[in-house]
């Protein structure tokens, strides 16, 4: 199983000179944070000077209304001396509204009123009057005059018949509007300091998060892990599939597509499918479940039979997901083969030696007996089975791995004290190689074995297998009939199913699933049909001209 430790420890593939990733992000992302800063704060700065200045020129515009509005204003034009009724007018409304100035002049510019009384009868300054006098218009504009720079509100004054016959001017100094603009904005400027200050706060938190992700790795670093990794995967000859802890594919290396799809098949798999939908049964869920490891499972995928290796990923202790390895069986036949035979060997002689050391007993009572004619007897009649047995395997299969197969078996049914008949009329008169012997090798073994544990839970005498096999005509023909408890409708209608077994065990239940594979792969087929003993009846059939190879 794979365990991925988040190291505190920084380990560089080459020594860098250059700033870390950390550095650089934290410098990155301050450097936005202050742009984005400088061109916020304009912006409002902006907004609130054009809303002060905006509202300072409504508010002297409405003032200077009111003052034009007011019939005192107007009649006292047409006295000798406007001026000194104008100027008590305008003096308190000047204090209560807070304005710089309150001036009042007549259509030639003169004043009525100033708030600095020798200016009074003086020409008004600023030259903003024309739009007032001669239109009629009712504005706010900025101009200098006496005191100085000021937005001012101008509304022009009107006699009882509505001839203008003066102006209004209401100002306040463009000093005194900055000065309340700079205070508006002191909260603005310490509101987005903080904010900045947090943003670079958050930078670092949001920097460092991201390193402990990348288990504190440089960009180059992960880049030539990937395509270190990317080149072991595709170089390796296994096929490679990762999945998450959902069971959804992240990863299939070319090897495992060049098992899974035909050459000419389009090797569309999306990343996020899940498992099932592209290999059912691969037992990847048991593994996500339990975080068990599964070896040298014997499969099929695809349309090949294949040995699988599955083992969980670990994350900070928890299951993040499960890759499972797997390599074509026909890429190690040999070897596979070799081993069978051996391992049959190795049952025929344990059998073998098992039966001969009971015979050697009881050879050794009837000398110690002094029954020496039946010593001899018995030594004669284990000779003669012996040498039948050797014959009717010999006259019946020319194959000799299958011949090899048969002794093995009915050594392995002689300790479990069953009876494998071979009918009289069976015969190979061929012998078979490549894929055509493996699927009738691991046909033959499978049914037997399948029998064998369906008849072992008898009683001794009950215990019967019959086997039958014949490649006259054009086909192979096996069939193996037995004397257990026979299998219901609705576990023959799964019987073949990876995965699937009577007895409700997991990791059983591949046998039969893999001799279905490798009989159709020959253009054959195996069925399962009523048994004359009782129990379960197989028949294989496999075209002898047919499948992957010939004779």
């Amino acid at each position: 199983m794979f365990y991925f430790h988040k190291s505190n420890k920084k380990e560089n593939f080459e020594s860098k000179a250059t700033l870390s990733l950390k550095s650089k992000m934290i410098i990155l992302i301050s450097l936005l944070i202050f742009g984005i800063f400088i061109l916020f704060t304009w912006f409002l700065h902006s907004f609130i000077t054009n809303t002060i200045e905006d509202q300072v020129g409504k508010r002297a515009l409405s003032v200077a209304q009111s003052i034009a509005n007011t019939p005192e204003i107007s009649l006292a034009f047409e006295l000798n001396d406007p001026a000194s009724v104008i100027q008590e007018i305008v003096t308190p409304i000047q204090e209560e509204t807070g304005a710089e100035f309150i001036v009042i002049g007549n259509k030639d510019g003169t004043r009525y009123s100033h708030p600095n009384p020798e200016r009074i009868g003086e020409k008004m300054i600023g030259g903003d009057n024309t739009r007032a006098l001669q239109d009629g218009e009712s504005y706010v504009s900025q101009s200098e005059g006496s005191l100085g720079l000021s937005i001012r509100g101008k509304v022009p004054v009107r006699d009882e018949a509505g001839n203008i016959i003066g102006v209004v001017s209401v100002g306040f100094l463009s000093e005194d509007v900055q000065s309340i603009i700079a205070n508006q904005s002191k909260s603005l400027w310490l509101t987005m300091i903080g904010v900045v200050i947090l943003g670079i706060a958050g930078a670092i938190f949001i920097v460092h998060h991201i390193k402990k992700l990348l288990f504190n790795m440089e960009p180059k670093d992960i880049s030539y892990l990937l395509l270190q990794k990317e080149a072991i995967l595709q170089s390796t000859h296994e096929g490679m599939i990762a999945v998450d802890h959902n069971g959804m594919i992240i990863m299939m290396n070319k090897a495992a597509k060049q098992i899974l799809f035909r050459e000419n098949q389009q090797f569309n798999y999306s990343s996020g499918k899940s498992i099932d939908q592209l290999i059912p049964h691969t037992g990847l869920f048991e593994v996500l479940e339990s975080g068990k490891s599964q070896y040298d499972k014997e499969m099929i995928f695809g349309e090949s039979i294949v040995l699988v290796n599955q083992v969980p990923v670990y994350l900070e202790g928890k299951i993040a997901g499960a890759v499972s390895t797997f390599r074509k069986k026909t890429e190690i036949e040999h070897v596979t083969q070799e081993l069978q035979q051996i391992k049959q060997y190795a049952n025929a002689q344990r059998a073998q030696t098992h039966e001969f050391s009971n015979s050697l007993y009881t050879i050794l009572g009837l000398l110690q007996l002094g029954e020496h004619k039946e010593a001899i007897d018995f030594i004669k009649k284990k000779r003669n089975i012996q040498e039948k047995q050797s014959q009717v395997l010999t006259q019946h299969a020319a194959d000799p791995v299958v011949q090899g197969l048969l002794q093995g078996k009915i050594n392995q049914a002689n300790e479990l004290g069953v009876t494998i008949s071979i009918h009289p009329d069976s015969q190979l008169n061929h012998a078979y190689y490549g894929d055509k012997q493996e699927a009738l090798i691991t046909g033959i073994g499978n049914m037997l074995e399948n029998a064998l544990e369906s008849v072992k839970g008898n009683q001794e005498r009950e215990r019967q297998i019959s086997l039958f096999f014949t490649d006259i005509g054009d086909d192979i023909v096996v069939e193996v009939d037995d004397s257990g408890q026979g299998i219901s409708e609705e576990a023959a209608a799964r019987i073949f199913e990876q995965g699937y077994s009577t007895k409700g065990e997991k990791n059983r239940g591949i046998g039969l699933a893999l001799t279905r594979h490798a009989v159709h792969k020959q253009g054959g087929q195996i069925m399962l049909e009523e048994g004359e003993m009782g129990g379960a009846c197989f028949v294989m059939i496999i075209p002898k001209n047919g499948g992957d190879s010939d004779e």
